[in-house]
């Protein structure tokens, strides 16, 4: 009878010591229960985009990787069916973006034709971290991985259901193979 107990006893613990492992990896929340303010007015909700692959992208208007909102663009209008990027203008690394939104705004329009969503400008790391980069880089949240930003136009990629796939950092172009493999 005390065997029978000791064992009892040892399989309810790793039951629960298994089933909190799990939750640990279980996101809180998902992409789509986010909604943030557009850098044009009105919100981007990102439940409206259901169905499609997200790319989610910090960017800076006055960064050596601006010129990446070139290939964000050519990329979001090639593959518009199946894919939506979503800018999100920071200054979090060596004052690089404009504080005024409506700078930022006309800056990626005039300079790269920019038609993607854009949000305004907020923080993507630190004390005032925006809640969807708070997502993105905790796995405690997202369930996948944990990522570090450590520049501007880092990358995340969501899938059509909503599940975070890849983090890339700032030297991942958006027309490389790393990326466009997932549009296929």
């Amino acid at each position: 009878m005390k065997h029978f107990l000791l064992l009892l006893t040892t399989i309810v613990v790793c039951s629960i010591a298994v089933a909190q492992s799990a939750s640990l990896h279980t996101p809180q929340k998902s992409i789509y229960d986010f909604k943030v303010k557009s850098l044009t007015g009105g919100t981007i909700d990102f439940s409206q985009y259901k169905g499609k692959k997200i790319l989610i992208v910090n960017t800076a208007s006055k960064c050596g990787f601006t010129p990446q909102y070139k290939g964000l663009e050519k990329l979001y209008e090639d593959n518009k069916d199946k894919l939506v990027i979503v800018g999100f203008p920071s200054d979090n690394f060596g004052g690089q973006e404009f504080q005024d939104d409506t700078a930022i705004h006309s800056f990626c329009e005039k300079n790269y034709g920019v038609t993607f969503p854009l949000t305004t400008r907020v923080d993507v790391k630190g004390n005032n971290i925006t809640p969807v980069y708070e997502y993105l880089t905790n796995k405690s949240k997202n369930g996948v991985l944990d990522a570090t930003i450590s520049w501007n136009f880092n990358k995340f990629l969501i899938d059509e259901k909503g599940n975070l796939l890849a983090h890339f950092d700032s030297k991942v172009t958006p027309e490389s193979e790393e990326i466009t493999k997932y549009l296929r």
